[in-house]
């Protein structure tokens, strides 16, 4: 297992400080590929850079993108963390035992996504993740600062890399999530087109949709093939109606 291409992802932080020491704690765990997400603040301030001490050049080489989708191109795996307990249908999974499954296609970009200091991410962004991490703690005091919890994930994913070599089942290739993304957008075009869904309710349908198929875990062939149905249907669609009009 390998560090190398995981990306830490923040989505939207707001705090020059924060993003200072999650540099600093992302040297002392061996990660080097930090993504932001329309930042509210200054990543190279001087009050970031103080937090960062010798890990200066994560923050000169953080790469700012506009959107999660963005930061996330490329990437076949991800996962979100989140701190909801409750009305969140999908199961939450322990740092330690969920975020080994992001190494084990090292030569292939992953991602570790944080959402913002106060409210976390909403659930359009958590929909982009396959599997979602919660991170326990006192009941007397559920909150964790963001900086925090960036380390207690950095110091999991560091300890999987020193664990003894065992032999490795060959891994799926999953698609990338941008590719699965474009899937997703095109199914939602049809089912809304044939009136399966309705605009005031298809993005909580669609949510039932992304949380079936990260369950099965697209490969790129599987969503080659879903696009190709897809696009039989509305041709099929197209005819019938041009037949009608004749």
């Amino acid at each position: 297992m390998s560090l190398a291409g995981l990306r830490i992802v923040l989505v939207e932080p707001a705090g020059p400080l924060n993003v200072g020491a999650i540099a600093r704690v992302m040297k002392n765990f061996g990660l080097h590929n930090l993504i932001l997400v329309n930042p509210q603040c200054d990543p190279l301030s001087p009050e970031a850079l103080k937090m960062a001490v010798h890990a200066k050049e994560i923050l000169e080489s953080a790469v700012v993108v506009a959107t999660l989708l963005e930061a996330l191109h490329g990437c076949v795996r991800a996962i979100a963390t989140t701190g909801r307990l409750s009305s969140w249908e999908i199961p939450l999974e322990n740092p330690r035992t969920a975020l080994p499954w992001l190494l084990e296609e090292p030569e292939k970009p992953a991602a570790l996504i944080f959402g913002r200091e106060d409210r976390g991410l909403s659930n359009e962004e958590l929909n982009y993740a396959q599997r979602f991490v919660f991170i326990p703690t006192n009941q007397n005091y559920l909150s964790l600062n963001l900086a925090t919890a960036v380390a207690i994930c950095c110091y999991e994913l560091s300890q999987c890399t020193q664990q003894p070599e065992t032999q490795v089942l060959p891994q799926s290739e999953l698609a990338p999530l941008d590719v699965v993304e474009t899937y997703y957008q095109q199914l939602e075009s049809l089912l809304l087109k044939i009136g399966y869904l309705y605009p005031h309710t298809a993005t909580s349908r669609m949510e039932k949709f992304r949380q079936l198929y990260n369950r099965a875990g697209l490969q790129t062939g599987e969503v080659a093939m879903l696009r190709g149905i897809l696009r039989q249907v509305e041709w099929a669609l197209k005819n019938e109606r041009d037949g009608e009009n004749l």
